[in-house]
């Protein structure tokens, strides 16, 4: 009898734990596919002072403000999905992750995209920070090194220069978040143009 309770209690503990390892390793795959999100900022602020205060790098666009049709077109179904859910592989309104979110917004401008923002991030033109403008997409190293695992399209340039942009954040669901946010800044590698 005690032979049974404790093989009993043995085999409990180990598929416990080997639950609890399989989480682990699901919640890791989750973190570094898309990478982490901020809360957006509702203020507006100046980029020099987040700057200086952050000590982050000066990323910002001197984008001239003229908007093309197609680009209007990618920005708006873009912002159709505002709030729709994170979900890892996930391309639809019911779930995006960061690659599937670019890639169903790109496809509803009969555009394609790879799959995978490392992929992405090897297509159309590869552009400076300054000259980066609204439907560009921008890539991020959100695991660390200069591996890609993010991406996300250029909403909006402020008048300051400051690039936001709108992506499928692990927490979040999709957003729109800034480059003068101290995560994005750090996490930041380059921009490319696709139209």
């Amino acid at each position: 009898m005690i032979t049974k309770a404790f093989t009993h209690n043995f085999i409990n503990k180990k598929f416990s734990v080997a639950g609890r390892i399989s989480s682990c390793i699901i919640l890791f795959f989750v973190i570094i596919s898309c990478g982490s999100a901020k809360k957006v900022s509702t203020q507006k602020s100046s980029s020099t002072i987040n700057i200086k205060a952050e000590n982050l790098r000066k990323l910002d666009s001197k984008f001239d403000g003229k908007i093309s049709g197609p680009v209007k077109n990618i920005l708006k179904d873009a912002e159709h999905y505002l709030g729709a859910p994170y979900k890892f592989g996930g391309n639809t309104s019911s779930g995006f992750d960061c690659s599937g979110f670019t890639v169903k917004v790109f496809q509803e401008n009969d555009l394609v995209l790879p799959r995978r923002s490392a992929d992405q991030a090897n297509a159309g033109k590869s552009i400076d920070v300054e000259e980066v403008k609204p439907g560009d997409l921008l890539f991020f190293a959100t695991s660390g090194g200069s591996r890609v695992s993010h991406v996300g399209i250029v909403f909006q340039i402020e008048n300051d220069g400051e690039i936001r942009f709108i992506h499928a954040s692990t927490t979040k669901g999709v957003i729109i978040s800034s480059l003068n946010e101290k995560y994005w800044n750090k996490t930041y590698l380059h921009a490319q143009r696709i139209l």
